[in-house]
């Protein structure tokens, strides 16, 4: 009966080990703000932008982190997006911390999602040595219009204010990369009108919609990129992505472009139809390690 009952053992020890190590890396969801976020609607938690981090294994870390943007047309947030990704960051040595931002289907709109996520870029850069992160290596991921933030942040961030009581605001606001996963780039032509309604409302004025675009807010001093997408995708068109490319070409900004023939929009980490994670993963990887991020 013994050795029965040691490969019992061993066979549900087997069974819960990836648990134990995923409820090991993820930590406690805070907030971004302690007293309120500003512009806040009330006090419910969609009001309360938060961070939800994912640290590695301390052997595994590289010291790089990544700030993550689910999507969810400015109206959710898309679970796979946000936790999916973070555990595989966290399982390939880089600091995930998903953010929780205010969303168009609870009231909001510009600037409240840009300042939410500026705020998740300081927080993770002002707290570096608690997570044990370089503050110069933390990029930010996005998917459909989780991309679209994540653009906006990569193209409106700021250097922070020096003068502010807070020391969170004190520190910049730009990532040192960007990952676009089927993003939501553009408000104009070729945009997904969900999103835009979520984040804009009904009648923006043209400016905003200018100021929005973010291939036309594409500088010099915008981050390299990651930026993929899949030809059929019928829910945010392809013309966005390669937009952006471009954009940042025209400016001498490096980037990584990957255009897969099949695929629908919202994968997430997909399939690659033999049970494995979708190829953009590994091409993700591959540049990751050029930039410094994973080893």
């Amino acid at each position: 009966m013994k050795p029965k009952r040691s490969l019992l053992a061993g066979l549900v020890a087997a069974l819960l080990l990836p648990v134990a190590a995923f409820a090991q890396q993820k930590q406690d969801e805070f907030p971004l703000w302690k007293d309120g976020a500003p512009g806040a609607l009330g006090t419910e938690p969609k009001d309360i932008p938060t961070l939800t981090p994912y640290l590695p294994d301390p052997a595994k870390a590289t010291g790089a982190a990544i700030v993550i943007c689910p999507g969810g047309a400015y109206g959710g947030l898309a679970n796979h997006e946000g936790e999916g990704y973070a555990q595989w960051f966290a399982d390939n040595g880089v600091a995930a911390f998903v953010l929780k931002y205010r969303l168009g289907s609870a009231g909001y709109r510009h600037p409240v999602m840009l300042q939410d996520a500026a705020r998740a870029l300081r927080t993770v850069r002002a707290n570096a040595a608690q997570w044990q992160v370089d503050p110069g290596h933390i990029g930010v991921i996005g998917s459909s219009a989780g991309g679209h933030l994540a653009s906006t942040l990569l193209t409106h961030f700021d250097a922070g204010n020096p003068a502010s009581p807070d020391p969170i605001e004190r520190v910049s606001s730009r990532p040192d990369l960007g990952i676009l996963c089927y993003a939501v780039i553009t408000l104009g032509e070729n945009t997904h009108t969900g999103s835009k309604k979520n984040l804009l409302g009904d009648n923006p004025s043209p400016a905003l919609v200018e100021l929005l675009s973010n291939e036309k807010q594409v500088t010099a001093q915008t981050p390299p990129c990651f930026i993929w997408h899949t030809w059929e995708d019928k829910g945010v068109k392809v013309e966005n992505s390669l937009a952006f490319a471009m954009a940042l070409r025209e400016k001498g900004v490096p980037f990584d472009l990957h255009v897969y023939q099949q695929g629908g929009h919202g994968m997430g980490l997909g399939k690659d139809g033999k049970g494995g994670l979708h190829p953009w993963t590994a091409d993700c990887l591959f540049w990751l390690r050029q930039q410094g991020f994973v080893k």
